[in-house]
């Protein structure tokens, strides 16, 4: 028995050909009934931001029964013709000759229709917010990006590492992550008055990965140049747009890399990125500009165009310090820079993205390399306009004492990073 081969809307619309024996499965965004007894059907099915228009008739068997379950969130299979769409919006519209109703939504209390719907109403109702135009296009977009980081990666003879989710290291050294026990949180064993990990599951405590990277430098000092791309877990109680619990993470370890290398892989990649979006999700891009943002195309293109500016830390503070505008956080040397700072840089002065480079040692990690005047490492953030910081990195340290050094100051256990040094 030959079963009939499912054709995609996206793949409809790019061909635009007239065609017999078509099969389109989705959901009914829209129905519109008319006078002369036939209704349009509006069918998406997840794989491009447009619809295709469905024309439906009496011609169907057991019209008048299935025309009673086609509703706005019906799920459906249409077998039919393609032909020449006389209207305006589509270059083909498929004719009707069967429709099969795999699940019928209530229009009285399914929650989607053709209007508007709050980011907030959306929240209420996230199992059905994928079939809307925003969710449908953001996750397309990002599985472009997905696809299009392994690309960039694979292309230049990377290798893709998956590195622990459950780790006994906290990379960043800040102690912000989550724990992962199997102990119990009401009477958990102790000794000398602590709680002994001894006793749980792992022989010590453990907790959700902040950052592969410590394990991706092991592999890079064999493997030259790896990357990694996984979920990342940070427990900041912090509720600002800078910061999130779980969230996917791109780190890439380079053997004899020093930080301007960084810095010119760091600006290949954001511009790849945006080229190949602009390129394969241009529908999605061109949405987003029209109902969210109407700088989002001007900005994509302002990235993909214009070479990075790249100042020094310091240099940023003279510029900051200098600026007439008024910041809610304070500007000095040898403090973070804050997104104001960073957005203020990026949107205001130079309205383009900007690196900044060799920031203070005492504001970051250990592991990042000294540089000659004994106050600076050599740290890099890649700064975008409208989104502030996007890409952090560093050349690494590489001198054993200095890093045994900056790790005692830093309040680390070296028993725990032993493996590292």
């Amino acid at each position: 028995m030959n079963k009939k081969k499912r054709c995609k809307v996206k793949e409809i619309l790019r061909e635009s050909k007239e065609r017999l024996g078509v099969r389109v499965m989705g959901w009914v965004r829209t129905r519109r009934d008319s006078k002369g007894g036939f209704s349009f059907l509006e069918i998406n099915d997840g794989s491009c931001l447009n619809n295709l228009q469905v024309i439906a008739d009496h011609s169907i068997d057991s019209f008048e029964s299935v025309s009673r379950k086609l509703y706005t969130g019906s799920c459906v299979c249409v077998d039919g013709n393609l032909v020449k769409s006389p209207g305006k919006g589509q270059s083909v519209e498929l004719h009707a000759l069967s429709i099969e109703v795999f699940g019928s939504a209530d229009p009285e209390q399914y929650p989607l229709q053709k209007k508007n719907h709050s980011f907030e109403f959306l929240r209420e109702i996230a199992h059905l917010r994928p079939r809307t135009n925003t969710f449908g296009a953001v996750m397309r977009v990002r599985n472009r990006l997905a696809y299009a980081i392994h690309q960039f990666f694979q292309d230049r003879g990377f290798i893709y590492l998956h590195t622990p989710i459950i780790t006994t290291s906290d990379c960043e050294g800040a102690g912000e992550m989550f724990q992962v026990t199997t102990l119990n949180p009401g009477s958990p064993p102790m000794i000398d008055e602590q709680v002994d990990y001894g006793k749980d599951f792992f022989g010590e405590r453990t907790s959700l990965t902040v950052s592969g990277q410590l394990e991706g430098e092991v592999y890079a000092l064999a493997l030259s140049e790896i990357y990694t791309f996984g979920p990342t877990f940070r427990a900041e109680n912090s509720n600002t747009s800078r910061h999130l619990s779980e969230f996917w993470m791109v780190e890439p370890e380079m053997a004899f890399y020093d930080l301007e290398d960084d810095m010119d892989l760091a600006e290949d990649f954001i511009r790849y990125l945006f080229k190949d979006i602009l390129e394969h999700c241009s529908a999605d891009l061109v949405f987003f500009n029209d109902r969210i943002d109407k700088t989002i195309l001007e900005r994509h293109r302002r990235v993909i165009e214009n070479q990075f500016e790249r100042i020094l830390y310091s240099e940023a503070i003279h510029i900051l310090e200098k600026s007439k505008k008024k910041f809610t956080y304070s500007v000095e040397w040898g403090a973070n820079l804050q997104s104001e700072h960073e957005r203020y840089l990026s949107e205001e002065v130079f309205k383009k993205p900007v690196i900044i480079y060799n920031y203070p040692e005492e504001i970051k990690p250990f592991y990042m390399k000294a540089n000659e005047d004994g106050a600076t490492v050599r740290a890099m953030d890649v700064l975008l306009p409208k989104l502030g910081e996007i890409i952090g990195g560093s050349q690494r340290e590489d001198d054993y004492d200095t890093l045994m050094n900056r790790m005692k100051s830093k309040g680390l256990d070296i028993e725990n990073y032993h493996w590292y040094l």
